[in-house]
């Protein structure tokens, strides 16, 4: 099954950067785990049925999940994640309270700002720039996501930083910890990998 395609033909909207982000991140777990596993980590079940009727009605029957065997073995599977992806898990969590902290009560409900803040997390911990782990077009839309979602979190990235970078820099600087090799970014010798295009 193309659970892109599948996602996409029951999406609310079909240029909106929220729901591309959305569907991007669910077929990457539909296709890595399988729809026996709940896709978005800190989801529960409850709250992955509701994002799919939010923003993709009708896309629950079509994917067919063994919703009651993922209720069963939720929490054996999240503890098994947990084990394989050691402190990363902490990160998810951390930058749900980075995003939580910065979301726009206008832009949307609790419901919705928790199912996008824990969405954009997971992706974090994919292996290319952001926008392409959340199979966005481009950055453009991601930059809009963003701005719409987290404007003064956004609005912090003065420097066109990659926005995974950016997220992680604000949580260092929460802690306390700069790890910058040079007293600042534009005269660091990794300045390319912070800033470079994509």
């Amino acid at each position: 099954m193309n659970f892109h395609a599948t996602l996409m033909r029951h999406a609310a909207s079909t240029d909106n950067p929220t729901v591309l982000a959305l569907a991007g991140v669910l077929a990457s777990a539909f296709e890595r785990d399988g729809v026996h596993v709940l896709p978005i980590r800190g989801l529960d079940v409850q709250q992955t049925q509701w994002l799919l009727a939010r923003w993709f009605p009708g896309a629950e029957a079509a994917l067919a999940p063994a919703w009651a065997a993922v209720s069963v073995q939720a929490s054996q599977q999240l503890s098994e994640h947990v084990s394989q992806c050691g402190s990363r898990y902490d990160e998810v969590e951390d930058l749900v309270t980075l995003f939580a902290d910065h979301v726009d009560p206008r832009a949307g409900t609790r419901e919705e700002a928790t199912c996008v803040a824990h969405a954009l997390a997971c992706a974090c911990l994919g292996a290319n720039h952001l926008w392409q782990d959340l199979r966005l077009p481009s950055r453009r839309e991601l930059s809009a996501l963003l701005g719409y979602w987290y404007p003064r979190l956004a609005a912090k990235n003065v420097h066109d930083m990659k926005w995974k970078k950016f997220f992680y820099k604000q949580l260092c600087e929460r802690e306390g910890l700069f790890v910058c090799k040079a007293p600042s970014c534009g005269v660091c010798t990794d300045y390319a990998h912070c800033f470079g295009t994509e």
